[in-house]
């Protein structure tokens, strides 16, 4: 399959074959245990401390014989500790136990559990080939995204040496993009108690871009809303199918194609 390569001024400069890693079938499921993960691999442990609930001087009263003036009072074998005594009569609260105010809780979440998940190495290959094929396929790309009608291409190179974001924006906006960062500017408010947890906003995931190397470019196109950029040596499956949904808007230069194609990369 040969695509063609674009100018930053969107005209045609040459054509190029792509990889062989761009074959492989397109799977779902593959995919989506990839991305699963990843999202694992990065999450941050969490949980109580062991002495949450359990920092009184409590007790169990199971000598009921000698407090026979308790006797249906209510005294139950719950662990209290003990506000005041008057005589016999004690004044307490229940303490420790999971049903008392202030208690422990009943199954806290343990800091240490392991979320980590493991994935073969040819699995996790197969499923970046398979995501990599769906960013050249129109009818999984066209759901999510807003494309232009060349739509695959590839970009020159000499995107990689723009150091300025406005100049990246109007790259972009000359290849067609201009509806699709339109969209990605769009902020939904959050529902639910997400607003008061630092991530009021959901923002739509907008194109990738992919070079070959470390370049002005990663800085510069950082601060375009709903767009990504990496190195071909660094995506992955959670970059080309945020969500664990195949089609993500891709956009390569040619020579990030000739780095997979001469380092035969997740092969």
């Amino acid at each position: 399959m040969k695509l063609q390569i674009m100018s930053i001024d969107n005209k045609k400069v040459a054509e190029k074959d792509i990889p062989s890693q761009f074959n492989e079938s397109v799977r779902p499921d593959l995919i989506k245990r990839a991305v699963l993960t990843i999202n694992a691999n990065t999450r941050q442990p969490y949980g109580s401390s062991p002495e949450a609930g359990k920092r009184h001087s409590a007790f169990v009263s199971k000598r009921r014989n000698k407090y026979r003036t308790t006797y249906g009072i209510g005294q139950s074998r719950t662990p209290r500790k003990v506000m005041s005594v008057r005589g016999k009569r004690f004044n307490w609260v229940g303490a420790v136990a999971p049903q008392t105010v202030g208690g422990r809780r009943a199954h806290p979440p343990k800091a240490e559990k392991i979320w980590k998940q493991d994935l073969n190495k040819k699995e996790r290959r197969k499923a970046i080939r398979s995501a990599l094929a769906a960013t050249f396929d129109k009818t999984y790309v066209e759901k999510k995204h807003s494309l232009p009608d060349q739509y695959p291409f590839l970009i020159e190179s000499k995107i990689e040496s723009l150091e300025k974001t406005k100049d990246v924006l109007k790259a972009l906006e000359s290849l067609g993009l201009k509806n699709e960062l339109t969209r990605c500017r769009i902020k939904k408010i959050r529902a639910g108690k997400g607003t008061s947890r630092g991530r009021k906003y959901r923002k739509k995931v907008g194109p990738l871009l992919v070079v070959s190397k470390s370049c002005k470019l990663l800085k510069a196109a950082n601060n375009i809303p709903g767009c990504e950029i990496a190195q071909v040596k660094d995506i992955n499956a959670s970059l080309l199918a945020p969500g664990a949904i195949p089609g993500r808007l891709t956009l390569f230069t040619d020579k990030s194609l000739e780095v997979m194609e001469e380092k035969k990369l997740f092969k």
